[in-house]
């Protein structure tokens, strides 16, 4: 049975809008216009237990709108949605207790008391026994390297040692289903993958469900084969991350080092330069002809080093949301 499944979701927003200036503001009070904003347009997909699952799209295609619902935070305008057998707007305790939601930018902390404390009120909320508490307490300080930390005022904490206490606080309880939007939000490139470790080591050591939201595409390439691509509201693409470039980008980039400029300037009648710089030569050369292509430029160019690689997972994505905005048009 799947731990999380959406069917046909929607949320809708009645938005109130006026005009600029003091009498607009006046007539707004007697005479108020709405407009309907469709945040999130008929999503489905599942997930299965033990699934670490990219959720991607750019900012405004409804992907924290999606996990507030999933959450429980919000009621859905249309559809159904279902997290662990239950129907999260309904928050049920035996729910809330199983899963956890963490945002880059926003904090459960209490901002002028210690990290520590703050964990004692997580305990409280969800009644977690002590025995149970301490054991989970030592996993997270010994995977986060936290100790230094936990009598430190959140307010003095930097932000990577703020966001490894705010994952630690959401999962004292150590829940099953994990949403995660933009957990290394704003962090350096060292901390960015000490979150990304923990987390996949927490998916490893519980079995824990994780749907997670990042613009940073390396916390999606380390920890997630499968991702789900929504813009507009719209769902736009569910399956292998190693398929999305098969899909969405029919050609392979070619990086060529060959002996003289004069032979770099030859490799232009074989396929699309991309970029040509003293010897070195990039080309795209569609999926279908790869094999012939290389097979050619090593018989009748020199080359010196030749590598063949899928275009970076930045510029599908892209691609695929600029397909997205043609559609809308």
């Amino acid at each position: 049975m799947s731990q999380i499944q959406l069917t046909e979701l929607q949320k809708t927003y009645r938005v109130h809008e006026r005009e600029a200036g003091v009498k607009a503001s006046l007539r707004s009070l007697f005479v108020r216009k709405y407009k309907e904003v469709e945040a999130v347009k008929g999503v489905s997909f599942s997930l299965e237990a033990g699934e670490v699952v990219g959720f991607l799209g750019p900012n405004g295609a409804g992907k924290t709108t999606t996990l507030k619902m999933l959450s429980g935070l919000l009621h859905p305008t249309g559809g159904e949605a279902r997290v662990l057998g239950h129907r999260p707007f309904r928050r049920e305790p035996a729910f809330l207790r199983q899963i956890s939601l963490v945002m880059g930018n926003r904090n459960q902390l209490i901002w002028d008391i210690p990290a520590m404390d703050s964990f004692l009120v997580n305990q409280a909320v969800y009644q977690v026994p002590p025995k149970q508490f301490q054991e989970a307490l030592d996993e997270l300080v010994e995977l986060l390297e936290l100790a230094p930390l936990l009598k430190k005022q959140v307010r003095g904490l930097s932000l990577g040692e703020r966001m490894k206490c705010e994952l630690a606080a959401a999962l004292l309880h150590r829940p099953s289903v994990l949403f995660l939007d933009e957990p290394t939000l704003g962090l350096d490139v060292t901390m960015q993958g000490r979150i990304r470790q923990f987390i996949g080591d927490y998916n490893k050591r519980h079995g824990a469900t994780v749907l997670l939201t990042s613009h940073y595409m390396a916390d999606v390439t380390a920890l997630c084969r499968r991702v789900i691509v929504i813009h507009h509201g719209k769902l736009l693409y569910d399956g292998d991350l190693s398929a999305l470039s098969d899909r969405m980008a029919p050609f392979k980039l070619v990086r060529l080092d060959v002996e003289s400029e004069e032979a770099a300037a030859r490799v232009e009648g074989y396929a699309e330069v991309l970029e040509r710089e003293g010897t070195k030569v990039r080309l795209r050369v569609p999926r279908a002809e790869t094999s012939s292509t290389v097979a050619r430029l090593l018989s009748e160019i020199p080359v010196v080093d030749l590598t063949v690689e899928d275009p970076p997972i930045e510029e599908v994505i892209d691609q695929m949301f600029r397909g997205g905005e043609e559609e809308k048009k």
